[in-house]
């Protein structure tokens, strides 16, 4: 088994870092809110991840914090749990559903007895005030009755640069998803449906050891153009553009591997859409390092792509954070001045849309080092380089 992972201390500087912004805040507690969906906040604090149902942490300026979650989610929160204090909450019962689900064998508590327990709570932070229901927060606030403040960016502060075990976790998912990404450009997937040619890309991915696969985006042909596509029935016919994109999780943490390339006798138009997005690639990346401006990079793309008269099929920005979500900030466009900085993990999202050769885009992984920008996908890079060299 790989050593890969985040330790118990790690966790531990994570809580005393919220603690050290609790105090600057006037904060008594905080509430961090996950589901099986909105899981990035929940996992970087308890590394719990629900399925199906939701689940929380609850801290206070001392002790240890307390994981929430439902009876069906309790062994899976002590199997994945940095910490030890689990407790069940009927509010956080399956999702699903609106039926009142019997669990005759459950041992509840409530957050009236955890505001109780936690004692002279008179402000309140909450991390995921955009994810939970309404009902959820209602019943949080009667519970605590106190004021209550949108903690989120503190969560994206301290999420927005890694630890050398974060990186280490991005590592192995980018090196999954890059073999998975392989395996489907070796395959022949002329006379394939677009559902079967995924089947060779996820696949592979569990073979090599994915966590989860967060999303496959899939299309051929003028299915190129859905832009975030999900595989159809389609036959995938010679000449077709392929669109891959996966988005595979280890450990908590979501690396997205895409290598442009179509297949069978290549059209001229083809051909120009793979050639333009390579090289749009090869023109921003020298800017991916330290102390450099994020507009710079996403302005050597779209000025690429000007030059080429093609910027009415560029439709988003090229570039965006990962960790323990597949997209998260940094999100930089033209005209923001952040710089980048050691230990930013970055997905390049290099794409067009639109064209009569079809549509695709690149995603590739790095991390920013004081060197500059290390590849989290070889695979990626060694395609395109080779592709550089041959034209």
């Amino acid at each position: 088994m790989k050593d890969i992972g985040i330790p118990k201390y790690e966790f531990e500087e994570r809580i005393r870092k919220i603690r050290e912004k609790m105090n600057q805040r006037a904060l008594d507690a905080v509430f961090v809110y996950g589901d099986e969906y909105r899981k990035e906040n929940l996992r970087y604090v308890s590394n719990y991840w629900p399925i199906f149902e939701r689940g929380g942490m609850l801290l206070g300026l001392n002790g240890d914090p307390i994981v929430l979650c439902a009876p069906e989610g309790e062994k899976v929160a002590r199997e994945m749990s940095a910490w030890e204090d689990i407790r069940l909450l009927p509010d956080f019962l399956c999702v699903t559903v609106p039926d009142e689900i019997e669990y005759p064998y459950a041992h509840y508590t409530s957050f009236k007895k955890l505001a109780k327990e936690l004692g002279n709570v008179n402000r309140l932070g909450i991390a995921g005030l955009d994810a939970m229901p309404k009902g959820l927060f209602d019943i949080i606030s009667e519970a605590f009755s106190c004021e209550t403040e949108d903690i989120n960016d503190i969560l994206y502060e301290l999420r927005r640069t890694k630890s050398n075990n974060e990186i280490a976790c991005l590592e192995e998912a980018a090196r999954i998803a890059d073999e998975s990404m392989k395996a489907v450009m070796e395959a022949d997937l002329i006379g394939k449906t677009e559902r079967q040619a995924c089947g060779i890309a996820e696949g592979t991915a569990r073979k090599e050891g994915a966590e989860h696969i967060i999303f496959t985006v899939f299309g051929s042909g003028e299915r190129t153009n859905t832009i975030v596509g999900r595989p159809s029935e389609k036959i995938i016919e010679d000449g077709d553009m392929i669109m891959l994109a996966l988005a595979v999780q280890y450990e908590g943490y979501v690396a997205t591997c895409e290598a442009p390339f179509a297949v069978g006798n290549i059209s001229k138009e083809t051909r120009r859409v793979l050639d333009v997005l390579i090289k749009a690639s090869a023109a921003g990346i020298p800017y991916l390092k330290p102390g450099v401006k994020m507009k710079t990079f996403v302005k050597a793309i779209r000025q690429y792509f000007r030059n080429e008269g093609l910027e009415e099929y560029d439709v988003y920005p090229p570039l965006h954070g990962i960790g323990c979500a597949e997209a998260e900030s940094p999100y930089p466009d033209e005209n923001t001045e952040q710089v980048f900085e050691v230990g930013m993990t970055v997905n390049t999202d290099i794409s067009l849309f639109g064209l009569p050769g079809g549509s695709c885009r690149i995603e590739e992984g790095f991390v920013i080092t004081e060197k500059g920008a290390r590849t989290l996908s070889p695979f990626v890079r060694k395609y395109c380089e080779e592709w550089m060299k041959n034209k």
